[in-house]
C-alpha cells in the first residue's frame, strides 16, 4: 500500500473538498440547487477583458513560456494599479512578482521563509492556503482564534513572548475570508511594529481589497509606515473583477522576499500564460470603472441577505468588506449538520465554520454569488432547516 508524506496527512480537509461532485449529484436528481458555497461570481468577466484575451492570441509571442518575469506589460499595469489605488510607488521589475492566483503565491511563501521548526502564525477560522503553506513548508501551525469580541482581528502583540520568538511567518487577510471584518489602521500599524520588533514576515492577503461597502476604502499594508522591511502583499484578478478559473494575481512588497518567492516558483510553475496577463493589464488599467458596478451589485445582495437572515432569527452582522456573510447559529446546532441538512433537505449550499478550523464552529458561511431574488429564496429555506434541527433539540429539564 502506498504510503504518503506526514506533511500530507497533517494537512485538514479543504473545505470546497466535494462540493463539485456533490453539485452534479444533485443537479443529476432534480433538485433546485441554490450554491451559496464557493465565492465564486456569477457574472462573467468584463467584456474588454474578454475581447483582449481573444485578440492576443494570435500572437506568438503570448504562446511562450512566461517565466517568472511574466509579461512586462502586466507588471507595469499591476504597479500603476497600486498608484492609483493607494498612492504607493512600486517598482515592478523589483517588487511586484505575478502569479498564478494570489492562493499560490501565499502557499509558496512560506517555502521561501520559513525553516522546519519554525513557527507560522495562522488565523482560525481563514483561508486553507495558509496552514497548508505552513505544512508542506515543515513549519509549525500556530493556530490563534479570530473572536467576534475582538472584531475578528489576529492580535499579534498579544501572543506570548516564546511564541513570537520563534515565528517566522504570519497570514493576515482583512477584508477577512470568511469571517468579512475589516482592520482598523490603528490595528494593521500594531500588527506591522510587531513584525517589526521580531523579525516576521508578514504575509498580507488583500483579495477583496475592492470588495468594501458603505464609503469603507480598505488600504494597503504597505501604507503603514515600515511595512515594506517585512511585508509581501497579494492581490488577485479572482473576485474584484470575476475572473475566478483565469487564475492570476500578483504580490508586492519587500523585494528580497519577492525574489525568495520568484525563486522557489521558478522551481515549480513557468509562469501564468501570457495572454492572460495581457488582458488583465488591460483590466487593471481600467479598474475605476469596472469595479464600482460590481461593488454595487455585491452591496445590494448584502443587504437583501442580511434582511432576511435576521427575518428568520438569526443576527449577523452587515459587514463593510468581502462577498460572505458569516453566520452565527442558535446553540446546540453543529455547523456540519446545519451545512449538510441544508443541502439534502433545502438544496441550498453553504460552508460550515468548521471547515474553517475549530474556531469556526457555530457560524456557516454565505456567498454572495447569486442575485437577490435566490438570496431570499436560499434563506427562507435554511429558515426551515434551523426550525427542523431546533425542533429535534431534546428539551431540558
Amino acid at each position: 500500500m502506498t504510503r504518503f508524506s506526514a506533511r500530507l496527512e497533517a494537512l485538514p480537509k479543504y473545505p470546497l473538498t466535494g462540493i463539485a461532485a456533490a453539485k452534479l449529484r444533485l443537479r443529476a436528481a432534480g433538485v433546485d440547487l441554490i450554491d451559496l458555497g464557493a465565492g465564486d461570481a456569477d457574472g462573467p468577466p468584463p467584456q474588454g477583458t474578454i475581447g483582449e484575451l481573444v485578440g492576443s492570441l494570435g500572437d506568438v509571442a503570448m504562446h511562450k513560456y512566461g517565466f517568472q518575469l511574466g509579461l512586462p506589460r502586466f507588471r507595469e499595469a499591476a504597479a500603476a494599479w497600486m498608484g492609483r489605488r493607494f498612492g504607493l510607488q512600486v517598482d515592478p521589475a523589483h517588487e511586484l512578482l505575478p502569479l498564478i492566483g494570489s492562493k499560490e503565491g501565499l502557499a509558496h511563501l512560506a517555502l521561501a521563509v520559513v525553516d522546519p521548526g519554525d513557527v507560522v502564525i495562522v488565523p482560525e477560522p481563514g483561508y486553507q492556503a495558509y496552514i497548508g503553506g505552513a505544512v508542506f513548508a515543515g513549519g509549525e501551525p500556530h493556530l490563534v482564534p479570530l473572536e467576534a469580541s475582538r472584531g475578528f482581528l489576529l492580535e499579534l502583540d498579544q501572543l506570548p513572548e516564546a511564541v513570537l520568538a520563534r515565528t517566522r511567518l504570519v497570514y493576515v487577510n482583512y477584508p477577512n475570508n470568511p469571517t468579512a471584518a475589516v482592520a482598523p489602521r490603528d490595528y494593521l500599524e500594531r500588527l506591522v511594529a510587531c513584525c517589526r520588533r521580531h523579525d516576521i514576515v508578514l504575509a498580507y492577503d488583500n483579495a477583496y481589497s475592492d470588495i468594501t461597502f458603505d464609503g469603507y476604502v480598505a488600504p494597503s499594508i504597505l501604507e503603514i509606515p515600515g511595512a515594506r522591511e517585512v511585508a509581501v502583499e497579494f492581490f488577485s484578478m479572482s473576485k474584484s473583477f470575476q475572473m475566478t478559473g483565469w487564475r492570476l494575481g500578483f504580490a508586492v512588497g519587500n523585494p528580497e522576499i519577492i525574489a525568495a518567492l520568484a525563486k522557489v516558483k521558478s522551481y515549480v510553475d513557468t509562469g501564468a500564460f501570457q495572454a492572460l496577463q495581457h488582458a488583465a493589464a488591460w483590466t487593471l488599467d481600467h479598474a475605476e470603472s469596472l469595479i464600482p458596478p460590481m461593488r454595487t451589485e455585491l452591496q445590494l445582495r448584502r443587504d437583501v441577505a442580511v434582511a432576511a437572515l435576521r427575518e428568520i432569527g438569526l443576527p449577523v452582522a452587515s459587514p463593510q468588506g468581502a462577498m460572505y456573510l458569516w453566520v452565527p447559529l442558535p446553540a446546540g446546532i453543529a455547523s456540519a449538520d446545519f451545512a449538510t441538512s441544508a443541502l439534502e433537505a433545502e438544496g441550498v449550499m453553504v460552508l460550515p465554520g468548521s471547515g474553517f478550523g475549530a474556531a469556526g464552529e457555530g457560524f456557516f458561511r454565505i456567498a454572495l454569488t447569486v442575485p437577490p431574488a435566490r438570496l431570499r429564496e436560499a434563506i427562507t429555506r435554511l429558515g426551515r432547516v434551523i426550525a427542523q434541527l431546533l425542533a429535534a433539540q431534546p428539551v431540558s429539564a
